[in-house]
């Protein structure tokens, strides 16, 4: 067959019926969880993600160069906790809408030094893979799939130093307590993604988040079908949405602590489903595309 000839009479029938090959416009975005748990993955190979470490590096670089990628503009805010540099990474969006309602969803990206909860090795190194990556990766995969034209203004902020208190002279949530002290406005509202990895995922309501969004973010998961998010109240935990209800701006925690492996040498890759990463995803992702300001 001369596949020239009939290319040529494909060519010439388009240009007489005025067809011309289908393309696809409008297209919905959608959360690709099996993406994000090679994100997870990905933060795991680089070994613990400590202040102070390679690794810590390496996430940081890696960060930066996975959202400029996807589009966004990365700022560094640089701070110290006695001696050591903490580093929070802020992904934003240029030429969007001054006015319109100003998101911010974070996730912590470091991990924790020591694995005190272990029954064996408590100071070996924290893998991180529920606590520290799986957050992360379900912001990264929304940086890639967030529509442009969203009528949000979208933060997305990577928190450092969530994960050492009790440890030495560490605290809890240092990152985002020097991000929320140098806030001169406030968001509209604030979503923190804190292990939500689980493969056997149980979202319940966090108690101390603000009752509002839990409803609006709860709300939107019943309408996926989603059933890992619980409408119950379960735990109050200190946690990166903290600092944020202390300047009485709405936040959530969106956490499953029914984790046994928290905090010890077990909170690894296999631990973590693609499933339950594009659980959260895709209700965070309608619920920022709701027309409904939150």
């Amino acid at each position: 067959m001369d596949y020239k000839r009939l290319l040529l009479w494909v060519l010439v029938l388009f240009s007489i019926t005025g067809c011309s090959p289908a393309v696809e416009e409008n297209v919905p975005a959608v959360f690709d969880g099996t993406r994000a748990y090679e994100d997870v993955a990905y933060q795991v190979a680089l070994g613990p993600r400590i202040p102070g470490t390679e690794g810590h590096e390496a996430i940081r670089s890696w960060l930066a160069e996975e959202l400029h990628t996807a589009g966004w503009q990365v700022d560094v805010q640089v701070g110290d906790y006695q001696g050591q540099a903490i580093y929070n990474l802020i992904a934003k969006r240029e030429g969007v809408d001054a006015d319109a309602p100003w998101i911010i969803l974070g996730a912590h990206y470091d991990t924790r030094i020591h694995a005190d909860q272990d029954s064996k090795d408590k100071l070996a190194p924290v893998p991180g893979a529920n606590d520290g990556a799986s957050g992360v990766a379900v912001l990264l995969e929304l940086a890639r799939v967030l529509p442009e034209d969203l009528d949000k203004n979208v933060w997305l902020v990577f928190f450092d130093a969530e994960d050492n208190g009790r440890i030495d002279d560490w605290e809890w949530i240092i990152g985002s307590k020097l991000f929320a002290e140098s806030l001169t406005s406030a968001p509209d509202a604030v979503v923190i993604v804190d292990m939500i990895g689980d493969a056997d995922q149980n979202i319940y309501i966090e108690k101390n988040s603000t009752p509002s969004l839990v409803t609006e973010i709860w709300d939107t998961a019943a309408a996926l079908g989603v059933e890992t998010f619980i409408d119950e109240p379960k735990y109050a935990m200190l946690d990166d949405h903290t600092p944020f209800l202390a300047k009485e701006i709405r936040a959530v925690d969106i956490i499953d602590f029914d984790y046994i492996y928290w905090h010890t040498t077990e909170d690894t890759l296999d631990k973590v489903s693609a499933q339950s990463l594009e659980n959260v995803g895709k209700v965070l992702l309608a619920w920022l595309q709701a027309s409904s300001s939150p």
